[in-house]
């Protein structure tokens, strides 16, 4: 049976797990905070000399020339910010995973000695019904480990696609550039 101090020992680790993600999940919307002051001041400082290029344009040729070769500059920057963005989302994400999967790890191995002292104690003539609780344990703990690869193959072809896409877009927008 689980003791006060067990009980209190668990409370105390679940709350100082908690207090740890929300701290990572902070860090993680600085992160995005920062990215985005930094995108926004660039975006400011270059609309600023596009502005004065363009009023610099003597003849439709030339701002012809000078939209063609805005394109690929602002794919490649848009894909950079969107790697960005899920490098920061991605990472904080496997922070949470990671925790969780740990916690589980804990809880499973926890409840596997609760399981084990009360078939300990058990009367006797219960070792089906014993059994019968390890064996849904163990399928419950199969599942889990199902679910955690299955997001982790989702993450990584999420992340393969992103990377894909972002690639695709730079492409494009050269292809796009060097037509005009």
């Amino acid at each position: 049976m689980l003791t006060v101090e067990q009980i209190t020992a668990a409370q105390q680790a679940n709350l100082n797990t908690m207090f740890g993600l929300t701290a990572k999940a902070f860090e993680g919307v600085e992160k995005l905070i920062e990215l985005n002051i930094q995108a926004s001041k660039a975006a400011m400082a270059e609309s600023a000399d596009k502005a004065h290029a363009l009023l610099a344009v003597k003849d439709a040729q030339e701002l012809i020339a000078m939209q063609a070769a805005m394109v690929q500059p602002l794919a490649e920057k848009a894909a950079a910010y969107s790697r960005h963005v899920y490098e920061i989302a991605s990472g904080t994400a496997a922070e949470f995973n990671a925790a969780a999967e740990s916690q589980s790890a804990e809880a499973q191995k926890k409840f596997m000695t609760v399981v084990d002292n009360a078939a300990k104690n058990a009367p006797a003539g219960s070792e089906t019904a014993v059994a019968v609780m390890k064996s849904a344990v163990a399928a419950a703990n199969n599942a889990v480990e199902s679910v955690q690869k299955a997001v982790k193959q989702a993450t990584e072809l999420a992340e393969s696609n992103m990377n894909t896409l972002a690639a695709t877009a730079v492409s494009t927008a050269k292809t796009t550039a060097k037509k005009r």
